[in-house]
Formats: C-alpha cells, structure tokens, sequence
C-alpha cells in the first residue's frame, strides 16, 4: 500500500505556469534519517519528482498543512524518491512528530537565489562592486551557503561581521577554489 497521495491544482509543467497555480498537493508522512540524528524529514515519493521535472536541482517554496511555508530544495533519498529536510524548530511549530502524515504543497520558488537574503549582506554587495562580482561567479549552492551563514545569527552586527569575513576572503581566493573552508579563513584539510 502506498505511504502517499497526491492531487495536482495544475497538471501543467512548473515551468510554464504562474506561480499562483504552480502548487503540487500531496500527502506524505515525517520520516527520520538513521543517519544523521536528529534530522527529519518529508518523503518526495518518485512520482511528485516526477511531476516537478525528475530533477533535484530545483528550490521549492514547501507548505506543510496549511500552516508553515519555507523555502528548500530537494535531496535524493534513492529509488528516483526524494526528501525536505525538517529541522527541530519547524517540527515545534508543526506541532509534528516522527511518522506524522502530512499535507504538502510545493510550487517552485522565485526568488533569486531560493533563500532570504539577509539585509546586511545584500548592502555589502552593493557597495563591494569586486566582492559582488565573486559572490555572482560562485554556483547557487555556494552564493546560498554564504547567505545562510550570515543569516543564520540573530545579532545585526555579527551578521555584518560574518558578511565581511565571507565576501573578504572569497576575493583572495582563486576562481574554482572557494571551498566552505577557505571562505570561513580556515586551512585546508591536510
């Protein structure tokens, strides 16, 4: 028997349609990762990836019950399903456990770079022309990790001071070699 079902608002391709009527509505349940402790998730069974282009490089806006909407991407979980990580305070706030069933909806995010971009990072780049034209050369995976790093702390300044650290050192560092590591300042692995 199946874990999941889905009914679509739309049966167009994401791509070609407003994002008003790009929502995809399944249901799914809370799962968690052997793996990592701690992390949970939501089951993408292989049909919706289907649905949503059979690819994983997409961001997502992920609406779960009608309550809570977040941006993610997916990640493959194997046998063509995928999965949204769900971290500790979304679960709080979903008042959801492991092995809940859920009501999800995704349609396909546009923003520019499918994460908030924090205010102080964004003002950095506007006024570093160089440090603007790194950020750009980086993949959208990359350019997100710096905006989630910096956004990651509550305090405005430390959010300046990491924006500062972060875009500083990717200057310094060669096009193709802007590993995590070296844009925190740290030495490579040995």
């Amino acid at each position: 028997m199946s874990c999941f079902s889905y009914t679509y608002l739309s049966i167009r391709n994401l791509d070609t349609m407003p994002p008003a009527t790009a929502a995809l509505q399944f249901t799914t349940h809370i799962y968690r990762l052997e793996h990592l402790l701690g992390v949970h998730y939501l089951l993408i069974p292989q049909e919706i990836v289907a649905q949503l282009g059979g690819k994983l490089k997409l961001r997502l806006l992920c609406t779960v019950n009608d309550t809570l909407t977040f941006q993610c991407g997916l990640v493959a979980l194997g046998n063509g399903d995928a999965y949204i990580s769900l971290n500790n305070k979304r679960l709080r706030q979903l008042h959801l456990t492991n092995g809940d069933k859920v009501q999800v909806a995704l349609e396909k995010d546009e923003s520019r770079y499918g994460v908030e971009m924090p205010e102080e990072l964004e003002e950095l780049l506007s006024q570093d022309e160089a440090g603007m034209q790194r950020f750009q050369q980086l993949s959208p995976g990359k350019q997100r990790y710096i905006i989630q790093y910096v956004g990651a702390v509550k305090n405005s300044q430390l959010r300046i001071d990491r924006a500062l650290l972060l875009i500083g050192n990717l200057k310094q560092l060669p096009v193709g070699k802007e590993s995590f590591r070296a844009m925190l300042g740290l030495p490579a692995r040995s």
